[in-house]
């Protein structure tokens, strides 16, 4: 059972990876004012993702949670290609200093104390991440290389949510290697199923019957060699 929310960026990575797994799934979709007591029991920090097995471990971190479903025999690449050095340390900025910048740019008004927030967070999160993103998918189609790998799962969600905040300013930003790569994983079958609307507070078996027998890779975005 994995306890999820739709538009957590954390949990969007965790049901991506477990749809690559390739077995399906239950997932309860949590009403965060009124979280179940079933999921409090198992984690008392309430945050998700969180994935209950069926032996009983309770696996409370998307990270843990994509290793489970990526060391797994047909997936070698997927989770290999991530422990680069480059790759750790990209996914350590954005679960960190970026996911920081990010909350400031998108609810600036969460952090009145701040000066830097608004476009001055927007600034510093591309500085961040996003430049250094641009340079290595200029160089390859996938931060895996030439196949995506579990950093490409990791990083898309939260590059999603800082593109959404403005569009009109993301689309001229000279970054044309991150749009490619941000635009095939938001058409790719993977992220579709990954979003299925689930009613809230109700247990659904994943993939949906639409998605069971689909493909979940996305075809290679245009490479633009540096």
């Amino acid at each position: 059972m994995l306890y999820s929310y739709r538009r957590c960026p954390y949990a969007m990575r965790a049901r991506m990876a477990l749809l690559l797994a390739g077995q399906p799934f239950l997932v309860h979709d949590v009403v965060l004012r009124q979280k179940p007591a079933q999921l409090l029991a198992i984690s008392p920090k309430g945050t998700v993702p969180v994935l209950q097995l069926p032996g009983g471990e309770v696996l409370e971190q998307s990270w843990d949670i994509m290793a489970w479903a990526l060391q797994r025999e047909g997936l070698a690449h997927w989770w290999q290609a991530a422990q680069t050095s480059s790759n750790l340390e990209a996914l350590a900025l954005n679960d960190g200093e970026f996911k920081r910048q990010l909350d400031r740019y998108k609810y600036p008004e969460r952090f009145p104390e701040e000066p830097a927030t608004g476009e001055q967070a927007r600034s510093q999160a591309a500085l961040v991440l996003l430049l250094p993103l641009e340079a290595q998918l200029t160089q390859h189609p996938w931060l895996g290389g030439e196949a995506p790998c579990a950093t490409d799962l990791a990083i898309f969600s939260f590059v999603r949510q800082f593109a959404a905040v403005d569009p009109a300013w993301w689309a001229q930003q000279p970054w044309p290697a991150l749009r490619g790569w941000l635009n095939h994983w938001l058409a790719s079958p993977l992220f579709n199923a990954c979003m299925v609307k689930v009613p809230a507070a109700q247990t659904v078996l994943f993939p949906a019957p639409a998605y069971a027998a689909s493909p979940f890779l996305p075809e290679p975005p245009a490479h633009h060699p540096g």
